[in-house]
C-alpha cells in the first residue's frame, strides 16, 4: 500500500482572481480540488493543492504557462480533538523527522493533516510504528 501523496504546487502572481483562475482550469479538465492552502511571499502566492488527478493537473496547468511542481506528502488521520495534533507532531519529533510545512482538513471522525516532511518514507514507518494511522493514496479521492 502506498501511502505516499502526489501534491502540485502552482506559483502565481498574488493579485485578484488568480486563485479563480487555476480553479476554472482544474474544472475545465473535470479535476477535484480535495484540499489546499496558499501561501504568499513577495508579490506571489503558491497553492498547494491534493487533486484527484494530480498528473493531469500538472500537464495542463504548464501548458498554459503555469510554474507547477509536485512533492510528495503524507496524509495522517489525526483524532479531531484537543492534543491530536500533539500526538503526530510528537512521534515525528521523537523520530528526528523535521515537518516543513503543514495543513488540514476535518473529515470526521479524524481531521487529515498533510505534511511535507524532510524524510517522506522515515516518517511513514515512525508513524505507524507508533499506532499512527496514515491516509492511503487510494483513500484520498
Amino acid at each position: 500500500m502506498s501511502y505516499t501523496i502526489k501534491q502540485i504546487s502552482i506559483f502565481a502572481e498574488n493579485k485578484p482572481g488568480r486563485l479563480a483562475a487555476i480553479a476554472e482550469v482544474l474544472e475545465s479538465e473535470n479535476i477535484n480540488i480535495l484540499a489546499f492552502s496558499i501561501a504568499e511571499a513577495s508579490g506571489f502566492g503558491v497553492v498547494r493543492a491534493l487533486v484527484d488527478a494530480p498528473e493531469k493537473a500538472f500537464k495542463k496547468l504548464s501548458e498554459l504557462g503555469y510554474v507547477v511542481s509536485t512533492t510528495d506528502v503524507i496524509g495522517v488521520k489525526m483524532q479531531d480533538r484537543p492534543g491530536g495534533l500533539k500526538e503526530i507532531s510528537r512521534m515525528l519529533g521523537d523520530a528526528g523527522i523535521n515537518i516543513e510545512y503543514a495543513y488540514a482538513y476535518s473529515g470526521r471522525p479524524h481531521a487529515i493533516l498533510i505534511l511535507r516532511v524532510d524524510q517522506v518514507e522515515d516518517a511513514i514507518k515512525a508513524i505507524l510504528g507508533k499506532g499512527g494511522q496514515l491516509l492511503a493514496r487510494d483513500e484520498l479521492a
